[in-house]
């Protein structure tokens, strides 16, 4: 995955199509507690009412609308020396 194309600014704009009447802001950011991924809330000022997007930041460098996949606990057998 390109994380050129997946900037927070790029994924903002497709989701929220920001304009100077109804601007975008950042209302919360921070870490995840479980995992410690960065997420960051974006608001956008609507006729209908304020909308808020929460955008997570993956692996790659991407920002995208889905949180990244969490590390699954695993098991491995190796095979016994003889």
């Amino acid at each position: 995955m390109n994380a050129a194309g997946k900037s927070l600014r790029l994924i903002v704009e497709k989701w929220l199509a920001p304009t100077p009447a109804m601007p975008v802001r950042v209302t919360e950011f921070g870490r995840t507690s479980s995992n410690q991924r960065r997420y960051v809330r974006i608001e956008a000022l609507r006729p209908a009412g304020p909308l808020a997007i929460f955008f997570f930041r993956h692996d790659d460098g991407s920002w995208n609308v889905f949180p990244p996949k969490t590390d699954m606990p695993a098991m491995r057998a190796y095979p016994l020396a003889a």
